[in-house]
């Protein structure tokens, strides 16, 4: 009874720990992974188990902004179960990166895009144990080039970060609640030119879709929106393309 009680109060509590295959990966990219649980000093009742692929977010308030953690995708690994004391358990684990998953290897000082995948045990009555594995997400080849084009350019990038809402064009819409902004300055401005360019992307099966934001002085913002199969002659065919969406 009194180990009972211990437990209960989450001291000598089980422990869980996800190891991961590989950390460096590309949205839309299967994974595979092992859960290890290890039970704590004395027999516990665990309510559940989950996993799920984390970002941090912008949220604009009216004069301000804040910075909180947000769910892209959930997955349940295991309902009710008991873990006896100094029990171990391995669990195998496989999904895909969600193909919106931000994209957190990018070549810029300001860099506030972070991915991460946490594991949680839910012990009834008790502090939960977790587990936090950040993950590398490189860019697709379509990103890779557009990333390419606009350093070619003469554009530099000077911050990315990930953002509350949705991007909503007539050809896509986002749908993980946030989406992604890599923001671009000219190394050069003019008086009438390009101020500030933002892109975002939305990658699927078989093609990337690109949202274009242009701030130009006096003109205030605009939007242009274009798809890219990922094929060969496509994304060869891309940084031309995007430069006469710039100009």
């Amino acid at each position: 009874m009194f180990n009972k009680i211990l437990a209960s109060i989450g001291i000598g509590a089980a422990k869980v720990d996800t190891v991961l295959h590989t950390e460096h990966l590309v949205p839309g990219q299967t994974f595979s992974a092992e859960i290890f649980i290890k039970g704590g000093n004395t027999e516990q009742e665990i309510s559940g188990l989950d996993l799920a692929l984390m970002t941090k977010i912008k949220v604009e308030g009216d004069d301000s902004h804040y910075y909180t953690n947000h769910i892209i995708e959930r997955w349940h690994i295991a309902d009710k179960f008991i873990i006896g004391a100094d029990q171990e358990k391995v669990i195998p684990f496989q999904a895909v990166l969600h193909p919106e998953t931000p994209i957190t290897q990018i070549a810029t000082s300001n860099n506030q895009s972070v991915v991460w995948l946490a594991t949680g045990l839910n012990i009834d009555m008790a502090l939960d144990a977790s587990d936090k594995d950040h993950i590398y997400v490189y860019p697709n080849e379509v990103v890779e080039t557009c990333v390419q084009a606009m350093n070619q350019m003469g554009y530099r990038m000077i911050k990315a970060d990930v953002e509350k809402g949705q991007i909503r064009t007539n050809e896509f819409a986002t749908t993980i609640g946030c989406y992604q902004e890599l923001e671009y300055r000219p190394a050069s401005s003019s008086f009438f030119g390009v101020k500030e360019i933002e892109l975002s992307f939305k990658p699927e099966a078989g093609r990337t879709h690109i949202l274009i934001e242009i701030d130009r002085a006096f003109r205030g913002d605009g939007y242009r929106s274009f798809s890219v199969n990922h094929d060969p002659q496509s994304i060869a065919n891309l940084p031309q393309y995007l430069q006469q969406m710039l100009s």
